[in-house]
């Protein structure tokens, strides 16, 4: 068994924000599972991403990544994913294919950033530079109760 991965205070509102990532991640799954229609997934990824991608999005590259560059090849390969993603998320042809893509390079994008990209952050961040991320991002509070379609329950 792996041993888990000890994450900086200044880290961890990034990684509660990737969990909800991931459970976005299930419930696309469980959407497409239970044949739900595709509309319906499409909305809340839309309102995810406005709501919770976007901002964290932001967060990353404006107080994290700057820790190593944007010319470090791990951040390259970080902002290249993040265009990806959003363009998936914004994509309004052929949203079956999309959403089945968001579901599979969402989850692999944030397993990246987990574990490689984030510990090599870890690794060279000067107590300043992680007091600067803690002082810019103490996390976006996740809620989707005021959701009313959870077709992932159903």
């Amino acid at each position: 068994m792996k041993k888990p991965i000890k994450r900086h205070e200044a880290l961890k509102p990034l990684s509660r924000e990737h969990h909800h990532g991931l459970l976005l991640c299930w419930k696309i799954r469980q959407g497409v599972k239970k044949e739900v229609e595709v509309a319906r997934i499409k909305a809340y990824t839309e309102w995810f991403k406005i709501h919770y991608l976007d901002p964290h999005f932001e967060a990353e590259e404006e107080h994290i990544f700057p820790v190593l560059g944007n010319d470090h090849e791990l951040v390259k390969r970080a902002l290249k994913e993040h265009r990806r993603l959003k363009r998936l998320f914004s994509q309004d042809t052929e949203v079956e294919i999309a959403l089945n893509n968001i579901e599979e390079e969402l989850d692999s994008h944030i397993r990246f950033e987990e574990r490689v990209l984030f510990n090599e952050i870890q690794e060279v961040a000067s107590a300043e530079q992680l007091a600067n991320i803690e002082k810019h991002h103490n996390g976006i509070q996740f809620s989707d109760d005021d959701w009313q379609d959870h077709f992932w329950e159903n």
